[in-house]
């Protein structure tokens, strides 16, 4: 996939705290916005899109809330892609593919390559954070 990220139309950014209920308002969000864009529920790359994102956005969650009181998630969506990021001020940035197929970065990497997407760690400019960022064909 192709797609560079920049480039997709459309755009949504929601921050919250970076606590347990992130994750429940993340996932209802990520469903209100693909409704908004006209991308239906029922798409096959919905459910697994919403299963990665719960696993991201708990990763921030657990990992990073010390150093990191929000967590932001970006979506992004063209006519043949969604693209979604979550990002946090933890500066740690994880080796997304050689994480183990049994921990929750690995079920990510799997779903998202199975999926035919693909997956980058973009540090922030100061070394102090980093997004995520999953891009799925639709």
């Amino acid at each position: 996939m192709s797609t560079q990220l920049e480039s997709l139309p459309l755009r949504h950014v929601l921050t919250l705290p970076a606590m347990g209920s992130a994750v429940r308002i993340a996932r209802e969000t990520t469903e209100q916005v693909l409704t908004e864009w006209g991308i239906s529920r029922h798409h096959p790359t919905v459910d697994p899109a919403l299963l990665i994102l719960s696993e991201l956005v708990t990763n921030s969650v657990q990992h990073a809330a010390p150093v990191s009181p929000t967590v932001t998630v970006i979506y992004a969506a063209g006519t043949d892609t969604f693209a979604f990021a979550v990002h946090d001020r933890h500066p740690c940035q994880p080796s997304l593919f050689t994480a183990a197929t049994s921990s929750g970065l690995g079920t990510v990497i799997e779903l998202t390559l199975g999926l035919g997407g693909t997956a980058v760690v973009r540090g922030d400019a100061d070394g102090q954070g980093k997004s995520i960022w999953i891009a799925l064909p639709l």
